[in-house]
């Protein structure tokens, strides 16, 4: 395989007074901007088709933008090398990535301040596909790893043409946190051995990490120190002086130490040569069937992107008071992926760091990023010879500090702690399913590999979603001081007095829809909590059940006869919208639809006044 051809934020005050509709006129076929604003004082917005965070742009933002994107490249430029390296290709294909594909989703992305360029995580991911193929040489890697960003555009282009935006919820946030920390946890490891001057180990996290164990005796003294040195400098500038741009002080530090000490003469690696120009742009050497083979991987490498990339764009939408669009962002990140892929370059997505670097600079505009593009473009035409002499190690130190932030160990304590003693006590082990779902993606990531552990987070998640599902919590509700009917179980976890029941009276609240898969849990729980109490009467507190479907409204028919015949009534208390609909339409029998009241003191007291 060879690669074919070669070519040479709205902030404060700065917020709209009204909301702004973008509509087709026919005063605007003469302008060069497609749309034209028209106050619109409700309803939904349409935005511009191109450019969108350039409509309505004020000039006094023009210095803003600039500075931010100044001091994006500062941070663009070493970590795009550095995570080339991560999909297992030369340094330089990052930088050919992240021109086009900042241009690309500027012109179509629905975020100002979203930055888009190489990432961990998808870097990996793409690392992991494409070693999945076997590639026999360096440049069928570099062509395999350019298909898998075309046709990671190509997923994300027919996504956003079919209006797939929800796709990005079938990630749940406890699989996606685990996962993230699972993939740090193996680009760390994946980068000691360049960090120390070691070989590099093969396999999953825990052979790597046996392999670094073993070979630690041969560290490169001159390496370790280059290394641990710029890995230090990095963490204290993070810590001490957020506002400078680490990356490219210890890039610049590293290359300096280079060439002045000439520490490559004795044994610390630097990247080599890198071309200088433009990268060969059109399709890479590979067969149709190739293609056809990356659509299921690169489906994976699109919803995790994604995601990501959803997530950055949401947090600073929300912070300056705009909206993004879901079905946009997918388009604006297959532009940017197609973009990569036809300019020799590799996957791209949303970066949340460097979004937060371009929303603390001012941007105001998705034009700080097309700054960076043309300066990462100034980079490749004239600087290139200068990264020859960047150390490996550096590299190293710039990925593990990029992503050891990411091993959010309290983040998975949290989940771990949400369920409390409270909860724990009432749901048992489904009060903590979210943490559970979490591990699983960790431990699928280290054991098997990044989009394995993927799919075990996302199936984990799903089967305990539907194990929640199916066994919804039954309470039994007595009323309290006050009178108002509550959980008798949870007051009793949490120390309160017991409250008030009414004897001969069982008011019970299922937490949950009823439907098909927990019909059967309810209908065995009821039975046994009416016989435990010898009710005469049971009251369905329905005003937490949202939803009931057609199996759940045939067991309560069923369940009414099993009452009956053990002595006591069965009716529903606070049913409105669909449950009631539902249930009086699916009323069978001579026994007509359930009887129902508007609250449960109002079922309780007409028991009472019953005969």
């Amino acid at each position: 395989m060879r690669l074919a051809g070669r070519g040479r934020s709205l902030r404060g005050g700065d917020a709209v007074p009204a909301r702004v509709r973008w509509s087709w006129s026919s005063e605007t076929r003469a302008r060069p901007c497609p749309c034209v604003p028209v106050v619109d004082r409700g309803g939904p917005v349409t935005r511009a088709w191109l450019f969108p965070s350039l409509s309505g742009y004020r000039r006094s933002w023009l210095g803003t933008d600039a500075l931010a994107g100044l001091t994006v490249w500062a941070v663009l430029v070493p970590e795009s090398l550095a995570y080339a390296t991560i999909a297992g290709v030369s340094p330089v294909v990052g930088l050919y990535a992240a021109v086009p594909s900042l241009l690309l989703y500027a012109a179509a992305g629905s975020s100002r301040h979203l930055v888009v360029g190489p990432m961990s995580a998808t870097a990996a991911l793409s690392a992991g596909v494409v070693a999945g193929f076997r590639p026999g040489d360096d440049a069928a890697f570099w062509a395999l790893t350019t298909a898998t960003a075309l046709v990671t555009g190509v997923l994300c282009l027919v996504a956003g043409a079919v209006r797939a935006g929800f796709l990005a919820a079938f990630i749940s946030e406890p699989v996606l946190k685990g996962f993230i920390v699972g993939l740090a946890l193996v680009i760390i490891i994946g980068q000691v051995p360049a960090l120390l001057g070691l070989d590099k180990g093969e396999g999953s996290f825990v052979e790597k990490a046996a392999d670094v164990v073993v070979a630690l005796p041969d560290t490169d003294p001159v390496t370790a120190a280059l290394g641990l040195t710029c890995l230090a400098v990095l963490l204290l500038l993070r810590r001490f002086a957020e506002r400078v741009p680490g990356a490219l002080v210890v890039v610049a530090l590293g290359i300096v130490a280079v060439l002045t000490l000439g520490l490559d003469d004795g044994g610390v690696a630097v990247v080599g040569p890198i071309d200088a120009g433009l990268p060969a742009l059109g399709l890479p050497d590979v067969d149709l069937s190739t293609y056809a083979d990356l659509v299921g991987p690169a489906a994976g490498v699109m919803l995790v992107g994604f995601a990501e990339a959803l997530g950055a764009a949401k947090t600073y939408a929300a912070r300056a008071g705009y909206d993004i669009d879901a079905n946009r962002e997918l388009l604006g990140m297959g532009l940017a992926n197609l973009g990569s892929g036809l300019a020799s370059g590799m996957v791209v997505n949303g970066s949340l760091s460097k979004t937060a670097v371009n929303g603390g600079a001012g941007a105001r505009s998705q034009l700080s990023g097309m700054t960076a593009a043309v300066l990462t473009l100034a980079t490749l035409l004239f600087l290139t010879p200068v990264f020859a002499s960047l150390p490996e190690a550096t590299l190293a130190a710039v990925v593990i500090a990029a992503v050891v932030e990411l091993v959010d160990v309290r983040a998975l304590r949290r989940l771990w702690s949400l369920a409390g003693a409270t909860g724990r006590r009432l749901y048992g082990g489904a009060a903590r399913f979210d943490a559970y779902a979490a591990l699983a993606a960790l431990a699928g990531v280290l054991v098997f590999d990044t989009l394995p552990g993927l799919v075990i987070g996302v199936l984990i998640s799903m089967v305990l979603l539907l194990a929640r599902a199916s066994r919804p919590h039954v309470a039994v509700l007595v009323t309290d001081q006050n009178g108002t009917w509550v959980d008798a179980e949870r007051r009793t976890v949490r120390g309160q007095a017991p409250g008030s029941s009414v004897p001969g009276v069982l008011v019970v609240r299922v937490e949950a829809g009823l439907f098909f898969a927990n019909a059967d849990t309810v209908r065995d729980t009821v039975r046994r909590l009416a016989a435990e109490q010898h009710a005469d009467l049971v009251v369905l507190d329905a005003r937490t059940t949202p939803f009931v479907d057609s199996a759940a409204a045939g067991m309560l028919d069923l369940l009414r006869h099993d009452l009956e015949r053990a002595g006591a009534r069965l009716v529903i208390a606070g049913d409105v919208g669909q449950v009631r609909d539902v249930l009086r339409a699916a009323a069978q029998g001579e026994r007509g639809p359930l009887p129902h009241h508007d609250s449960v003191d109002e079922a309780v007291r007409a028991h009472r006044r019953a005969p």
